[in-house]
């Protein structure tokens, strides 16, 4: 990459570093919320062109509002007074020529655990100090170009406000650049965005959904609002860290990394991130004015009283609706979205073929026609008292059909499968002191485990139950596909 390029980041950094220590809280998210060709902001209503890890409240869909973000039933990050939506692209290793495609772990991603992301919160108001003001209802925006391929300089968005980090925990990385690096990254890599936060006062989205911000003039994290854009709204910075590690023998040329976005993006100049505001705006106000730390945790924030766990956190899931594989070995990226190494600004292609939104993918097992029991989700469980209580059993050849069967069997009108090889029966749920413990309607949860006897059904996970309630004797409701298939049609 050019000298220039690097040389105008480490100077950006300097100035970052000398810049006064400011209060600001760290939001890690733990599990993603959803990982599918969808956009709301930029294709609202249809399949995006390429692919996104989204992190965030339940409401998510390809058309939301902040209304339904804030009707959220959950969040896969951790405060619950935020139901926010965030999301970023999909980072995939390339073979040799392009010949196949194989997505990039998240950290903390790996047997049936989803990777997220970090958000940050600061509170960077300038040379002047200026009141920061919390996300006014509605507002949504993005920061960066997915179609960028070149620097754009410390002057003009994105610039510096994208940049990388080769994390290597021994000592010894190259230094904070604006572009994916050309080294093996040992603890993973870095990818960083920075989001405008001036505000014109006015519009919560426009045509291009990034006009009604700007950045700061002279430190694109920390300068003054321009006339045009008055308002100073509190600073979002968005962290997602990539296994590439993980393929570090895999590397077919010394000199250039195998990496590429879910766009097309080798230089990693397109890195971009999205936002949708789900605050409740009071709470955020609340924490924006008493959370004067600068240690960024959460916990010296005493707004968040009350968080979501990490368990709560990762069972937040809701179903794709694009009927396509986007991980494993893939012969192409997702979409239409062709190997671009810039230097140029890349032009979207427009001819590409239509990919309709399709049913919500099904993590359950349809009997209702043939046992008279029908799905009605995934239950959360704990080893030290069960949510079901009657009966339990275990088997290498367990099924749906042969959970369900037991627990008729016995009288119980409640089966839930756990493990892969568990059958749990009850005719109530016994639940947490601190909640219920029956699913929530719409979301996945942690049941992701084929069944021992059938790896074509799904038989909950761990800690986590997949629920089959009995309805003889009258029609089944069907309440599980009808609410699981709203996120097309809102």
């Amino acid at each position: 990459m050019a000298p220039k390029t690097m040389l105008a980041t480490a100077c950006g950094l300097a100035t970052l570093l000398s810049a006064p220590v400011a209060a600001f809280w760290r939001m890690p998210c733990p599990g993603r919320l959803v990982l599918e060709r969808i956009d709301p902001l930029i294709f609202p209503g249809i399949v995006s062109p390429h692919v996104h890890t989204v992190s965030g409240g339940s409401g998510f869909g390809f058309e939301t509002s902040y209304e339904q973000q804030r009707a959220s039933a959950c969040s896969s990050c951790p405060v619950k007074q935020d139901l926010s939506a965030y999301w970023t692209p999909k980072l995939y290793y390339m073979g040799e020529g392009g010949s196949y495609f194989e997505d990039v772990p998240q950290a903390g991603e790996g047997n049936g655990v989803t990777g997220g992301m970090t958000v940050y919160y600061e509170q960077r108001g300038g040379p002047n100090n200026d009141k920061l003001q919390a996300f006014p209802p509605g507002l949504r925006f993005i920061a960066g170009d997915p179609f960028q391929r070149n620097y754009t300089g410390l002057e003009a968005a994105p610039g510096a406000a994208v940049s990388f980090v080769c994390l290597n925990y021994n000592g010894g990385g190259p230094p904070q650049a604006n572009y994916m690096p050309n080294v093996n990254c040992p603890d993973g890599l870095r990818a960083q965005v920075y989001f405008p936060s001036c505000w014109d006062g006015v519009n919560n989205d426009t045509a291009d959904h990034k006009s009604h911000m700007a950045y700061p003039i002279g430190s694109y994290d920390n300068g003054y609002c321009p006339a045009s854009h008055p308002v100073h709204l509190i600073s979002i910075f968005f962290e997602v860290i990539y296994q590439t590690g993980n393929f570090a023998d895999r590397w077919h040329s010394p000199n250039h990394h195998p990496f590429i976005f879910a766009s097309g993006d080798r230089t990693g100049y397109g890195f971009h991130g999205d936002f949708i505001n789900g605050w409740d705006v009071s709470a955020l106000q609340s924490a924006i004015d008493t959370c004067t730390k600068d240690s960024g945790s959460l916990s010296d924030c005493p707004v968040f009283d009350d968080l979501y766990s990490d368990a709560e956190c990762q069972a937040c899931k809701i179903p794709p609706q694009v009927n396509e594989p986007t991980t494993g070995n893939l012969s192409t990226l997702p979409g239409c979205n062709p190997v671009s190494n810039g230097p140029g600004h890349e032009t979207p292609i427009t001819t590409c073929a239509v990919t309709p939104i399709g049913s919500p993918t099904q993590y359950f097992t349809d009997v209702t026609s043939a046992l008279g029991w029908e799905y009605v989700g995934c239950a959360n469980d704990s080893l030290s008292e069960r949510t079901f209580q009657g009966s339990n059993s275990a088997s290498a050849s367990m099924t749906v059909e042969t959970c369900i069967a037991s627990c008729k069997a016995g009288g119980f009108s409640l089966a839930g499968l756990e493990f892969g090889s568990q059958c749990y029966c009850d005719n109530k749920y016994y639940d947490d002191p601190s909640g219920p413990r029956s699913p929530v309607p719409n979301l996945l949860g942690d049941c992701w485990q084929p069944c021992a006897g059938n790896g074509e059904q799904i038989c909950g996970g761990s800690a986590a139950l997949s629920v089959y309630k009995s309805c003889e004797g009258g029609a089944c409701s069907n309440d599980m596909f009808m609410l699981m298939g709203r996120r097309g049609r809102r």
